[in-house]
């Protein structure tokens, strides 16, 4: 299974999101996509996570690779060091509890409307799923945008010591062109395609 998060107020209706699916879908492992709706708690959107790769363990699928944006690749490093799996990374969000202290109250969603309301306790929960080191850097790949205007690109390469990593001059936080990276990203996770592509192939 590829396990997509996406990010802060976004949902699965995100371009990054949605392009992971069209190209899973055009090679015929649509099948093996997730991507659940994230709750604004982090305790329960992790919770969220966790069910979605139990689900996809119980019908068989041991192979596990997750992709995570912004909030969504905070999550992500807390998930790839507990499964230690193959874990992609882009413009993830190293220190949230500090980055939404500034949003708390309620948000207006990026996608069909609606609103969450952001509370103290988030950012707590936050705290209990940061990762100080990552292990075993080979099973990350990081994508990084110099030009992320909301995120600061060199504490995300910092946080990454010895992954993949692939640093883009410019762009934005929310990787306008991810088009350009998205068979690079599925690659690394183990597709191709012709569907599934054996182990350790991918970005060296």
């Amino acid at each position: 299974m590829l396990l997509y998060l996406h990010g802060f107020r976004s949902s699965p209706q995100s371009f990054k999101a949605q392009l992971v699916q069209a190209r899973m879908r055009e090679w015929g492992v649509g099948r093996y996509y997730a991507c659940p709706t994230l709750n604004v708690s982090p305790a329960l959107a992790v919770a969220q996570a966790q069910a979605a790769i139990r689900a996809a363990q119980a019908g068989g699928d041991q192979e596990i690779a997750i992709v995570g944006s912004s909030l969504g690749g905070f999550y992500a490093r807390w998930l790839g060091e507990q499964h230690g799996c193959k874990t992609v990374l882009l413009n993830p969000a190293i220190h949230p509890w500090t980055d939404l202290a500034s949003y708390l109250g309620e948000q207006p969603l990026w996608h069909g409307g609606g609103s969450v309301t952001v509370e103290p306790r988030h950012l707590q929960e936050l705290l209990d799923l940061r990762v100080d080191t990552i292990t075993r850097p080979e099973r990350y790949y990081l994508i990084a945008a110099t030009g992320d205007e909301v995120l600061d690109y060199r504490e995300m390469v910092e946080a990454c010591p010895g992954a993949n990593i692939r640093v883009i001059e410019g762009s934005d936080h929310g990787i306008s062109e991810f088009a350009d990276y998205v068979d690079d990203v599925l690659a690394f996770c183990g597709y191709g395609p012709g569907g599934k592509v054996p182990d350790g192939a991918g970005v060296a």
